[in-house]
């Protein structure tokens, strides 16, 4: 992935590399548990960490796994994110759609409703494991 990352710091930096390497989502402690050698000893470092990669849109939290994954995309996009999560393998597939996002948006307006963030999680069972 080729990513015009901003500046992050050393810890940043490590969390996001953990991520964009890892196979599945992590949770954090799962992150804490691979960073120790780096000198990590806290959840408030991974946790901080997070934070900053979420808000430079780097990476994304999915809800219902309560764990993380890096961005898939190269780019920074908006709208709605949608995940779409193996129950059998943990396999996530990162998704975006303009047509879904406008139709959710368009709810969104109608119903008076200021949308902050928009992400859809699908759990299912993928391709590979349904065979």
């Amino acid at each position: 992935m080729t990513l015009s990352l901003p500046d992050l710091t050393k810890n940043q930096s490590l969390v996001f590399e953990t991520l964009s390497q890892a196979e599945a989502p992590l949770s954090a402690y799962t992150i804490l548990d691979q960073l120790r050698s780096e000198g990590f000893r806290a959840p408030l470092q991974v946790y901080r960490a997070l934070d900053k990669l979420l808000e430079h849109g780097l990476i994304h939290r999915l809800e219902s796994l309560n764990a993380f994954v890096a961005c898939r995309h190269s780019h920074k996009h908006q709208g709605t994110t949608v995940f779409v999560i193996c129950g059998r393998c943990g396999d996530v597939d990162e998704l975006t759609d303009q047509v879904v996002n406008d139709q959710l948006m368009q709810r969104a307006v109608e119903r008076d409703f200021t949308v902050e963030s928009a992400m859809v999680e699908l759990r299912g069972c993928c391709g590979s494991c349904s065979q």
